[in-house]
């Protein structure tokens, strides 16, 4: 492990496994011929493996302290980027990229869901994501609906594509030791709703579920949708709540209410 003041504000927590980093690189589907973005370089364990795997690899390390470490590492395929990856256009990331790309990154907590959404919301040319998060967000990301977890991570998920946990990583694997268990989730991009505008529809699922324990009737009206057209979905609809629909009864939703 090199010699790092570790961040708490970047939520470092690095990873220095062989085997863990090359089963995550399993679990993206790398191949030779594959533009890679990497979120979080840290000490570069995971971006000195895709250099070897990949195409090319774009890596983006907020913690500018690491620079003289990753840039001495002297990867042939490796563009190191020094910043916040939420301070980056989508049109700026994307200019590195000759086409399609892959995404791997190790999240902290506090960005995963800005992260997640700044990509599938603005991106057409990601076409998966491979991304290691505490297990509870995992958990949130694949959950299906009727179930706590289930929410408008889940609902969004769905809509851009399919996600499913590839495998669970003890905290024990992590520098320094954080207090949850992570776990690595495959995301499959798939545009599967083209005449949907994803960015209302995202609104109107964060409307449904602004208030878990409300009807969808109530949330439907509180977001100001229109009364008229809120009656025609029926009593039996209105008067349950959000959570226990799927994507396409709720798609069916926005479309009778939009």
């Amino acid at each position: 492990m090199i010699n790092h003041d570790f961040k708490k504000k970047f939520g470092q927590n690095f990873i220095s496994d062989k085997n863990l980093i090359s089963a995550i690189c399993d679990d993206a589907g790398v191949e030779n011929d594959d533009e890679v973005l990497e979120i979080g370089a840290g000490a570069g364990s995971l971006t000195s493996v895709l250099n070897e795997r990949a195409k090319k690899v774009v890596s983006y390390e907020i913690d500018k302290d690491l620079q003289s470490h990753l840039l001495g590492l002297e990867l042939d395929k490796a563009k190191f980027v020094f910043g916040d990856i939420m301070d980056f256009s989508i049109e700026n990331i994307e200019k590195d990229f000759s086409d399609n790309y892959k995404m791997i990154a190790n999240l902290p907590y506090y960005i995963t869901t800005p992260i997640i959404f700044k990509f599938l919301n603005g991106s057409n040319k990601i076409k998966s994501l491979t991304i290691m998060v505490q297990k509870e967000v995992a958990e949130r990301i694949v959950a299906s609906s009727g179930g706590k977890d289930y929410g408008v991570l889940s609902v969004m998920i769905k809509f851009f594509g399919q996600a499913k946990i590839t495998r669970i990583v003890s905290r024990k694997m992590f520098f320094p030791q954080p207090n949850v268990d992570s776990a690595v989730v495959s995301i499959q991009i798939e545009n599967k709703y083209p005449q949907i505008d994803k960015e209302k529809f995202y609104k109107f699922i964060q409307n449904v579920f602004a208030m878990r324990r409300k009807t969808l009737n109530n949330n439907l009206q509180q977001a100001g949708y229109d009364k008229e057209k809120i009656k025609l979905l029926g009593e039996e609809t209105l008067k349950a709540r959000a959570e226990i629909f799927g994507l396409e009864k709720l798609i069916e939703i926005y479309n009778a209410v939009k």
